[in-house]
């Protein structure tokens, strides 16, 4: 387990815990026009409390068998206001993950993201061993390209139709954070 680390504006990250199904249906219904183009289509059932609570169980079974680390942007009176997520934890020689994150829409432009992402750097880095870091931005995502930049992420590359977003397959810039000298 990792304990939360405090942010900025009162925030937290903070591992995902089962009871945080209903603050997600409703972040993510009070963020849908938000992130509509920036995630893939979601189906009606997707945000209620129902489907964020079989979403929630099958990201903590991911990080229970090592390959993920589930987190949430919280503030004090439990109030979810971003995601963040270290998928594909492959270990061996690669030692490395894919980041994923969102905010929400009311709390962007404040330094919230480039602070989490600086945060999970050092868990990824320092408690989780990880060697490297990938993150894919789509193509006008500039804000999401900033707060890579600023967390030292290197461009390394273009991936034409990389990702099933927003009902279309798009164009994203890759980008990765090595770790460890």
């Amino acid at each position: 387990m990792i304990d939360p680390i405090p942010l900025v504006d009162g925030v937290a990250l903070r591992e995902l815990r089962p009871d945080d199904a209903e603050a997600l249906a409703h972040a993510y219904t009070g963020n849908r026009a938000h992130l509509a183009a920036c995630e893939p289509e979601r189906d009606e059932a997707f945000f209620t409390t129902d489907r964020q609570a079989t979403e929630v169980a099958a990201q903590l079974g991911d990080a229970a068998r090592g390959v993920s680390l589930a987190l949430v942007l919280a503030t004090d009176d439990a109030t979810i206001v971003g995601r963040f997520t270290l998928s594909g934890i492959v270990r061996g020689p690669f030692q490395s993950a894919n980041l994923g994150y969102w905010v929400d829409a009311g709390r962007t432009g404040r330094g919230l993201a480039t602070t989490a992402v600086a945060a999970i750097v050092g868990v990824a880095r320092d408690e989780l061993g990880l060697h490297r870091i990938q993150a894919a931005t789509l193509t006008h995502n500039a804000g999401s390209r900033r707060v890579l930049e600023r967390n030292g992420f290197e461009h390394i590359g273009f991936a034409p139709t990389y990702l099933e977003i927003a009902g279309r397959w798009q164009d994203h810039e890759l980008f990765q954070r090595i770790l460890h000298d």
